[in-house]
């Protein structure tokens, strides 16, 4: 394998598959089949997903509520998420453990740098919910800052888009796609990979990217294995 740790983001709307809102169980499988391929040849493997399927912080503010109060709202929804990738996993035999950066006893761990860290070594998937447990920041902040926190070698950033393109494919036809962009030249280009803050996070430490197509079955893998998957955001 390529990458010996590794931290998986994954938006909350790739969940929902064909459906218009919430959890699309067929899309959650396929995910924890891939993921378990990854697991069983050895890799380490953390996770952070968005709560977009469910509730996000921006459109509270846009319709009237308290930006605050909605992130909040929306921390909790990337927890609904994180139990059911969680449930998921622990159906295909996959030792899980969830982490949460807001306090939620009786259904995850607190958020503990150590012990999150001890469970990967143990071979066990780690999931972290609730975003940072801050409002104002992304769930892309979250998985930059977690894997920033655990060592992880790179991001593996899970989209509906097979990587980066020079504009968004799918209202520009001609737009073509980067196999390997450097985070000056992203800066340049004024192009979307994550929100501004995550992005200089793993830029400032050195933390490379990849965007990827997951809802492809197998890309994961052959990422994984060195074949030329996506799009890789680096230093050089």
């Amino acid at each position: 394998m390529k990458y010996k740790r590794i931290l998986l983001k994954l938006s909350g709307e790739s969940l929902m598959g064909d459906k218009q809102f919430g959890i699309d169980n067929q899309r959650l499988n396929v995910y924890a089949s891939q993921i378990k391929e990854l697991h069983h040849q050895g890799v380490e493997i953390a996770i952070v997903i968005g709560g977009g399927n469910i509730f996000r912080g921006v459109q509270a503010e846009e319709g009237g509520m308290d930006r605050t109060h909605g992130d909040y709202m929306g921390m909790l929804a990337t927890m609904i998420n994180s139990m059911a990738l969680q449930a998921a996993l622990e159906s295909a035999g996959i030792s899980t453990r969830l982490q949460s950066a807001i306090e939620m006893k009786e259904i995850a761990e607190p958020f503990v740098r150590r012990r999150a860290v001890r469970h990967l070594e143990k071979g066990r998937v780690v999931i972290f919910g609730a975003g940072t447990g801050n409002p104002f920041f992304t769930t892309d902040s979250a998985a930059s800052l977690r894997a920033i926190e655990i060592n992880a070698e790179v991001i593996l950033k899970g989209t509906r888009v097979d990587g980066i393109y020079t504009a968004d494919p799918f209202k520009d036809p001609s737009a073509t796609k980067f196999d390997h962009i450097t985070f000056d030249e992203v800066y340049a280009r004024g192009l979307n990979v994550m929100d501004m803050t995550a992005f200089t996070l793993c830029k400032e430490n050195n933390l490379p990217i990849i965007v990827f197509d997951m809802d492809t079955p197998g890309n994961l893998l052959q990422l994984m294995e060195g074949k030329n998957v996506g799009t890789l955001v680096s230093a050089s």
